[in-house]
Parts: structure tokens; sequence; C-alpha cells
């Protein structure tokens, strides 16, 4: 289960509890789901329940409970808890890993693409400025991912610091990295550091941590190891992905790659995603070392599990950086 799913899964408890008059209130269009923060339990937690309880007339502890009772059992969630004056804590099933990696799988590139702006007309002002080109173009190809219609032939313009676009001395990449890394109202990004591959170059590690999956694939075929996913393999055998901080971490970001994409969209703010970017190369790159068999290991279904979650990151990597319209290379 994705975050984008489980904020769907809390929506439908609300609609169910409207339905059948347990609460009086206006569904909301969207719920908002984050991980939980110290003191919560479970992976990723909610305050709809705050939120709803003054329109309902009741307590938010009071609202919590209706929903906790419609929550449980529902695909994905293993546990739903209450916390201080009113928070829903969810803990997922053991295999919701695998249900994210199949789920990237399965959409491939689009993984993070949807619906939610379905209906929603934008009209953006034509603009010469080059940085403004730039993220309006960016912005527009975010927004047409969340369905939503968009066309330049209105006055729409968002607020961006004037800076100029250089593919001829950067490269495309790089050029294109500088405008959209910063908050469009923020200063650029200094273009020369990007040209060096160091791990302080922030552009340098989401195009490495993409070619290290690359590899990853080619050297698993030398073990005859194939990404498969938890579902096609002996979950006995799994256990050390499913208990791996390392894994946790970057199932984590991978999961709030729907929620980043939309909020880039919403926001007007393309360097969401390129932040978004280096949290996932990030942890991959801390994963990368329990993919493959390290000295005498055996190969197992441990490994293949997790050449499936590396995949699958790599995959968002492209992905995401496509939507930038930024390369992701094989090889660095």
């Amino acid at each position: 289960m994705t975050p984008a799913d489980l904020s769907l899964t809390v929506q439908h408890a609300v609609r169910r509890a409207v339905d059948d008059g347990a609460l009086r209130v206006d569904v909301p269009p969207r719920v908002k789901v984050e991980r939980a923060r110290p003191g919560g339990t479970g992976e990723y937690a909610s305050s709809v329940a705050l939120s709803l309880a003054r329109p309902a007339g009741r307590s938010a502890l009071d609202v919590a409970g209706v929903l906790k009772e419609r929550l449980q059992g529902a695909p994905g969630i293993l546990a739903v808890d209450i916390t201080g004056p009113g928070f829903l804590n969810f803990t997922l099933r053991s295999d919701a890993g695998g249900d994210l990696v199949r789920a990237i799988r399965s959409a491939g590139h689009e993984y993070g693409h949807g619906t939610a702006l379905a209906g929603t007309v934008v009209r953006f002002a034509e603009v010469t400025e080059s940085r403004a080109q730039v993220v309006t173009s960016v912005v527009a190809r975010l927004l047409r991912a969340q369905g939503a219609d968009v066309s330049f032939d209105g006055g729409e313009r968002i607020p961006v610091r004037p800076a100029t676009y250089l593919p001829q001395e950067f490269g495309v990449d790089a050029a294109r990295w500088q405008l959209l890394r910063a908050a469009p109202s923020d200063r650029a990004l200094d273009g020369a550091p990007l040209l060096v591959q160091h791990e302080r170059n922030s552009l340098f590690r989401v195009r490495y941590a993409h070619a290290r999956v690359r590899r990853l694939l080619v050297n698993g075929l030398q073990y005859g190891i194939t990404p498969a996913d938890a579902r096609e393999t002996d979950a006995r055998e799994t256990d050390a992905r499913e208990t791996d901080t390392h894994a946790s971490e970057l199932l984590g970001v991978l999961g709030d790659h729907p929620l980043v994409l939309l909020a880039a969209a919403r926001h007007r703010a393309p360097d969401r995603v390129a932040r978004h970017l280096e949290a996932t190369a990030d942890a991959l790159l801390a994963f990368q070392h329990t993919v493959l068999p390290l000295g005498d290991e055996k190969p197992s279904a441990a490994h293949r599990s997790r050449l499936a979650l590396a995949e699958a990151a790599g995959t968002v990597l492209a992905g995401g950086l496509s939507l930038l319209g930024i390369s992701a290379p094989d090889q660095i």
C-alpha cells in the first residue's frame, strides 16, 4: 500500500461514515497522510479526525474512533491506533513493500501519475524569460501527469527569479537542474559544480544512483538473480528485506513519490521533485550494498526481492528525471 492508496482508503472510510450517518460532515476532497512522527505508532499518520471534529460537532477522539472502526481490516492495513488528541496511526501489513514494488513495476515511469487534478483547467501566460520558460514547461508536465487540462493561452504566471538557461555551457541536464533544483523564487544554483562527478553534486548523485541500479541488474544476471517481488518468492526467505533499516527507508521514499508529484503540481514547485529524487537516490545508495550476495553468501529469494526493490527505485528515479526533462543514463 502506497501513501496515496492509504489516503484514498481513509477518505473512503470518511465517506462510509457519512453515508451510514455516523458523521455529518462534508467528505474532504483529499486526506493528508504523512510519516508517523515521534510519539506516534506505525509507519503513517493522519490528522483528518482533528480537521473534521469541529464541523462534525464532536471531539476529535470520537471522530477518530468512528473512522478506526471503518479502517480496521482494510486491505494493506495491519493495525490502526489513535494517539494524542485524535491522530490516526497506521501500521501496514508486512508485505506492503511487495505491494509497492508491484505497483511501481506495473506503472513503470508513470508511477505517481494519476487523475487527482482531472477536471482542473490551468491556463498559463506565455513567458519569454528563460528560467520562467523552463519552470513553467515542467509545471505544465506535472499538472498533466495528474490529469489537469493545461494550455498557454491564459494569464497565470509562476513567480520565478530570473536566471539564464545555458545548455551550451553546462549541457542540457545540468542546465535544467541548475534552474529547477532551487525553488522558483530562489536564486538558481551555480552551474559549474554540477559538472563535477562528486557526492556533493546533487545531480550526479541522482543520476549515479540510477546507473547503479542498472549495474546491479547486470551483475545480478551473473549470479543468476533476476528481480522478483515478495509474492513471487518464498516468504520465509525474504524476512531480511522486510526488517532491513535501509530497505524500510527506501520503501518510505518510494511510497511518498505519488504524493510528492501531486504536491509539486498543486504548488507549481518542480524543486520538490528534485529534492525527492535526491532523497530516493540517497536511500538507494545506502541500500545497494545489501542487494546481491556478498562473499560466500548464496543467492536466495531475498536477493531477488531486494533486486526488485532496487529496480523499482531506478524506475522512480528515471521517471522523476524525465518529468524534469533530464536524462537518466545507464552508465556514468
